[in-house]
């Protein structure tokens, strides 16, 4: 039985240059700063990446491979929850595609190859729109956004 899978899709428009972009997705100093997060690696091609919360426990969250690189323009890497590594089945792909566009830059995040219905699918459709604004305003402004923000009640 083949599991159904399901994709999403995110673009978004930096004033920014395609160096910095992919400096703000593969530096970990860069990272933390908007997200909270670090992304680490040696960025080749089959080395593996850890998505580590920026604070004093240091957990793994996050693990994967670099499937492709191409600095400043395109990364390619599996994902998965750290406490699900040893099942192939739980990996999903990210695919960063960096393209300069005019003055700013145009970012698509792919985040393909997920289960269906799973927490992880549940989870990035409301991760990356957050994590993409807040790169957004650091990026443009030299502050994230607060990635834990709550709506405020009526």
């Amino acid at each position: 039985m083949t599991r159904e899978t399901t994709s999403f899709v995110y673009v978004t428009y930096i004033r920014s240059t395609p160096q910095k972009v992919f400096e703000a997705i593969t530096r970990p100093d860069v990272a933390r700063r908007y997200w909270g997060h670090e992304n680490v690696s040696d960025w080749k091609a089959g080395s593996k990446w850890e998505h580590i919360r920026a604070n004093d426990e240091r957990t793994v969250e996050l693990v994967g491979k670099v499937v492709e690189i191409s600095p400043p323009t395109r990364l390619v890497m599996t994902w998965a929850n750290a406490s699900q590594a040893d099942d192939p089945s739980q990996y999903s792909r990210v695919t960063f595609a960096i393209e300069e566009y005019d003055t700013m830059v145009r970012l698509t995040v792919t985040h393909d190859e997920l289960e269906a219905g799973s927490g992880m699918a549940k989870g990035i459709s409301q991760g990356w729109p957050a994590v993409l604004s807040s790169m957004k305003s650091f990026l443009e402004t030299g502050s994230g956004i607060d990635l834990f923000a709550k709506p405020k009640s009526a």
